[in-house]
């Protein structure tokens, strides 16, 4: 009793009934009965969370912010200054349910970000990022509590406030790996270069946060709280916790990855002697002395993220725990938050001290940043970044009022304050770092038609399905690979990234197997350096695995083409066909597709394998492969008769070029240039062919091209023309795929009966040139996407004879 009273807390009593209602027909009041009310509970937070999170995130705010505001608006602050609601929804009678509620979603919400962390990422961290996670913690620490003893010397505080106010610098100079991961996937800058230094640097300084924490938690408890000096014995059951979950439950979840084959997904028991395993923990930190979701973030930890186990359990728990279980733990921790009945002294002295942590934060991050070159708008950006605060930070201040390291006051005062730091930082960065302008080239351009004749190819290769692997090989063959001009080609196994935080980027090496999801690469791997054995001195073959969310994938290709300086990046269309002719359609890729050709820092290439390159037999007299370009203008047609005109130098490939001419028009110089250089070359070579057809509308256009019907394995096409031209006025209105133009749309659209591959060809497009007007208006709802360049104003006669 008297323990009950020091702790402030409040008797009551309250008249036993069901816990269902008969319902309403029967005369009960549904809203008299605990289950009823805590459905309500659940599902009106979980409403209100997904409203405010629509509303907010065009604006640049991260999920945090959704959620806390829901906690404000069902709290004292709004909902719950209307007595009748109050008492209706949330009666005192409840709140023991709804907290147990609460509890176990944070429960498993912090066992979920273990599972998600991958504690090797510290060791594997470079100087520079161990540098910014170290300086991003003691910084902001040395600073706010420097300031902390100075305000208690020279101001006149509340007892409650001064007695906490050190332990108050404290938890705002603490930082959390996963609060960044999530601030990063909200802004879609996960895989960008920034992204990736953030989330190395974050996992050192929440570490270091962590360690600091769990340690004054434990000798709070067991010195100040109980006088005596039993943390000797704290610290002794903590490392038993530690032995059972690294030496008996890591062995079996081990064990399971094992008995789960390839394709077989995990098994319901293994899901439950999971969930028995978390509920252990749980009580082995309660009877260690530390809060209860510390055991389950360290059994967190000990799960091996990614494929099959980290991910099942992602799947199958995150969804359900995020959106509807955990914002009634919001509401809970805003449950003594009103925004109008603030101490606004206590208010005012615990916003100077964030104040004083953000610029520590900010600080400790940008002078190394700075030190490495960093241009100091992104070092900005990054420190804004380190600056977060979220959930994982709430739940550390509800363990210090706990402990009484703080009191309701402060705590309500510091979840004001990390709502308006982090509501205010998220928009900034969105505003300040834009990932993409490291992509846009100003001084050379990298297309296969400007890469010199003896000069090495590099192409870079995206594969999403293992079943891509075939065509791409034989793309690979009819580029033309030669000793005196080599082809680097880089192939990137790109997966969603499932079961972890942090995106990986695997370079793999013969000779050495990687740990990471080697299993779905292998065979894609092995095939492509059996092709490099097959081609020594021709070809170079460079393997990626890359781990990263839909959202985000295409910063990873971006960065590897920029990176290595290839001419083009070779795409699959996200329609694929088997071979009994069915159509699969594979929509998140459509979206990872136009963002590469929006962004991408060289040539493009979408391949549509309709499975005639990857089900070509090689026997036979004719030529392998008979391959089409057709050729309109623009700078798109010139890329793709540039690759064409590498194909027709392989001694197995027969290349048609025709070119549909408008009468009286005449012809850029470029484009004349260009087909003046595809005659030179193979003027003598018979299977070689080269025709103009003269075309005044679409329905002409369309004529000619039917009658190139079932002759070729492959055709070459540019992407972008001008809609106002009268070849294309026909077609803009019935362009199922915009990502492939008017003429690929045409080859491949679902009323087209055609076995043909077709690869449509992108140039680099620069910052500042103009796609062709139609483009504009048809690619408004996806992506827009730069075109023809201002050199394609020098006109020169054409000549209408075939060759």
């Amino acid at each position: 009793m008297m323990q009950d009273i020091l702790r402030n807390a409040t008797w009551a009593c309250h008249p036993y009934k069901d816990v269902t209602s008969r319902g309403v027909f029967f005369g009960d009041n549904p809203f008299d009965f605990t289950v009823p009310v805590l459905y309500t509970q659940l599902s009106t937070a979980a409403l209100v969370a997904a409203s405010l999170q629509f509303i907010l995130t065009p604006l640049g705010e991260s999920a945090f912010i959704s959620q806390m505001l829901t906690g404000i608006v069902l709290g004292p602050s709004i909902l719950r200054k209307d007595e009748v609601l109050a008492n209706t929804i949330y009666p005192g009678r409840s709140m023991y349910i709804i907290k147990t509620i609460g509890a176990f979603a944070s429960m498993l919400f912090m066992f979920i970000v273990g599972v998600k962390m991958d504690l090797s990422m510290v060791t594997k961290s470079g100087k520079k990022a161990l540098v910014i996670g170290f300086c991003a913690f003691f910084f902001p620490l040395m600073l706010s509590t420097t300031l902390a003893y100075t305000l208690k010397r020279k101001v006149t505080l509340e007892p409650n406030l001064y007695a906490s106010l050190t332990e108050i610098a404290v938890f705002q100079s603490s930082s959390s790996f996963h609060v960044i991961a999530c601030l990063l996937t909200d802004l879609n800058l996960l895989n960008s270069e920034l992204g990736r230094l953030a989330i190395s640097s974050s996992m050192v300084s929440g570490l270091c946060s962590w360690i600091w924490l769990l340690v004054t938690f434990m000798v709070r408890q067991n010195i100040v709280i109980t006088k005596k000096n039993t943390f000797p014995l704290a610290a002794l059951s903590v490392a038993g916790m530690l032995l059972i979950i690294i030496c008996i439950m890591r062995p079996i979840l081990l064990w399971m990855i094992r008995q789960t084959t390839k394709r077989e997904q995990l098994k319901e028991s293994y899901m439950i002697s999971i969930f028995l395993m978390i509920l252990t923990c749980s009580l082995l930190g309660e009877i260690a002395g530390l809060h209860f979701v510390l055991g389950p973030i360290i059994l967190g930890l000990t799960v091996p993220d990614g494929w099959p186990l980290g991910s099942a359990i992602v799947d199958k728990l995150e969804s359900y725990v995020s959106l509807i279980l955990l914002p009634a733990y919001f509401v809970l921790s805003c449950g003594s938050l009103d925004i109008f009945s603030l101490n606004l002294k206590t208010t005012g002295i615990v916003e100077l001290l964030a104040l004083s942590s953000f610029l520590g934060k900010v600080i400790g991050t940008m002078l190394p940043s700075l030190y490495c070159k960093m241009p100091i708008m992104d070092s900005l950006c990054l420190g804004l970044i380190m600056s977060t605060q979220g959930i994982t930070d709430i739940i550390s201040l509800q363990i210090g009022i706990l402990h009484f390291i703080i009191d309701i006051e402060s705590y309500n005062a510091i979840t004001v304050t990390f709502i308006l730091m982090t509501g205010i930082i998220a928009p900034m960065v969105k505003i300040l770092y834009n990932p993409s302008k490291r992509y846009m080239s100003f001084r050379r351009r990298r297309t296969i038609q400007h890469t010199m004749p003896n000069e090495e190819l590099r192409l870079l290769a995206c594969i999403f399905h293992r079943n891509s692997t075939p065509s791409l090989i034989n793309l690979l063959e009819v580029s033309n690979p030669m000793t005196k001009s080599p082809i680097g080609f880089y192939a990137i196994h790109l997966m969603e990234l499932q079961g972890r935080s942090a995106p990986i980027l695997v370079a793999h090496q013969q000779g050495k197997r990687s740990s990471i999801h080697s299993n779905h690469s292998e065979h894609i791997i092995n095939a492509f350096w059996r092709y490099e054995q097959h081609n020594l001195g021709k070809v170079t073959v460079h393997p990626f695995t890359a781990i990263a969310p839909y959202a985000t994938m295409h910063d990873e290709i971006c960065n590897l083409a920029l990176e290595k300086r290839v001419s083009m990046v070779i795409i699959p269309f996200h329609k694929h066909w088997t071979l009994h002719g069915s159509e699969v359609c594979d929509n998140p890729i459509k979206a990872v597709n136009f963002k590469i050709l929006k962004n991408v820092p060289c040539s493009v290439g979408i391949l549509v394998d309709k499975k005639t390159l990857s089900g070509r037999n090689s026997g036979g007299s004719k030529p392998l492969y008979s391959i089409g370009m057709i050729f309109v203008e623009g700078p798109d047609d010139r890329e793709a008769l540039a690759y064409a005109m590498r194909m027709a130098k392989h001694p197995n490939v027969s290349l048609t070029v025709i070119r549909l001419v408008q009468p009286n028009k005449k012809s850029t110089e470029l484009d004349c240039d260009m087909i003046k250089r595809f005659k030179m070359s193979n003027i003598q070579q018979k299977h070689h062919i080269y025709k103009e057809e003269v075309v005044k509308d679409c329905v002409e256009m369309i004529n000619v091209i039917k009658l190139l019907e079932n002759h070729y394995e492959l055709i070459l096409v540019g992407r972008q023309h001008e809609s106002n031209s009268p070849l294309f006025m026909g077609l803009t209105l019935w362009n199922e795929n915009p990502e492939l133009g008017y003429l690929g749309d045409m080859l491949v659209s679902s009323e087209s009966d055609w076995e043909v591959s077709v690869l449509v060809v992108q140039q680099q497009t620069f910052e500042g040139e103009d796609m062709p007007e139609g483009f504009k208006l048809l690619m408004e709802d996806a992506f827009s996407v730069n075109g023809s360049t201002s050199s394609d104003t020098k006109l020169c006669p054409s000549s209408h004879k075939t060759i």
